[in-house]
């Protein structure tokens, strides 16, 4: 690889990018249990070590929905095109302290930009590396406290790190009900707790176990607790508790399709179904993380599917719109 990026570097010029086409996925864990994706290691290490630098990242859907895969599987939706460009010859060196700082600025507005282009959550976290790569290697080097050069893989792992970072600062733009939620299924998943560690959880987050399992969000009998699955909870749509609403859109999408989930969102004018979708980026994250292939499944289903279940429910609007003005002119005319 890195014979290979040499030898473009050589004929690359200064006027024009290259593109670097990237369809691989895989990951692995280091001797401290940190994620790492060997693919992506080994071509950025062959990238940069040859000279370039990386300015920007961009998701194609290359995958079609309809592919054969296994059950729950969570394939790639889409591939990677890497921009690169020869990096200046005088680029400066900075220490880990600053990198990070400024990663911190630059990477929070590219993840937000990635997931208002709808990127699959299976995606992101590949996706989300373009721009963190763009930043340590636009450094001629980037140097650790002892002074020596950061590895990539090294790079890697605080950009993941960032990206944790990132979706759980989102957690804070959640109704306190939805923050219980996702904190008791980061835990628990939808499995059985002990009454007294729910009570404990729910009013840390200034909420309340008898509430919410009156809402039909959870179980709550005989000192047990959990969250109720998608097949239990209420069929009336709650846009109060956005944990609740992104239940209902998963559900409706699994049971029936575009149409069923576009029915909840075409009754709803407000911004909760934008929420519901971003919620389901950080539930992917989680149930990935946790190894929960099916849930996992679910939530990056919900996202691939959101622009045809947004075009449908803009649909169906319309429909009750001109519904609405006939009767008006009937009785108008009556």
């Amino acid at each position: 690889m890195l014979k290979t990026f040499e030898q473009i570097f050589k004929y690359a010029t200064d006027e024009a990018p290259i593109s670097v086409y990237y369809a691989f996925k895989q990951s692995d864990e280091d001797a401290n249990n940190n994620t790492a994706s060997t693919g992506w290691e080994t071509m950025l290490s062959a990238i940069i070590t040859a000279g370039f630098t990386i300015s920007g990242t961009w998701p194609m859907r290359t995958e079609q929905i309809t592919r054969n895969r296994s059950l729950g599987s969570n394939a790639l939706a889409s591939s990677i095109v890497l921009v690169c460009r020869k990096r200046p010859a005088d680029a400066p060196i900075c220490t880990r302290r600053d990198f990070i700082n400024t990663l911190k600025r630059e990477l929070k507005p590219a993840l937000k930009k990635l997931q208002q282009s709808n990127i699959a959550p299976v995606d992101l976290a590949q996706s989300a590396i373009g721009p963190g790569m763009g930043v340590y290697s636009r450094f001629s080097k980037v140097l650790e406290a002892d002074g020596t050069p950061m590895s990539v893989r090294s790079a890697l792992q605080i950009i993941n790190q960032e990206l944790d970072l990132y979706f759980s600062e989102q957690d804070g733009e959640l109704d306190r009900d939805s923050r219980f939620c996702v904190d008791l299924y980061t835990q628990y998943a939808f499995n059985d707790v002990k009454f007294g560690e729910a009570d404990v959880l729910a009013r840390a987050k200034n909420t309340s176990v008898e509430k919410l399992a009156a809402r039909g969000v959870l179980y709550a009998q005989k000192g047990v607790v959990r969250l109720l699955d998608r097949e239990e909870i209420p069929e009336k749509t709650d846009k109060e508790i956005i944990w609740l609403l992104t239940q209902q859109l998963t559900r409706a999408l699994e049971k029936d399709g575009v149409l069923g989930a576009a029915k909840i969102v075409a009754d709803i004018f407000t911004s909760e179904p934008e929420q519901a979708k971003a919620l389901a980026y950080r539930l992917f994250q989680i149930a990935e993380r946790k190894g929960w292939a099916q849930e996992a499944y679910a939530y990056n289903s919900l996202v691939i599917g959101w622009p045809e279940v947004q075009s449908k429910a803009a649909e169906l609007k319309m429909q009750m719109s001109n519904a609405t003005q006939m009767t008006l002119f009937d009785i108008t005319n009556d």
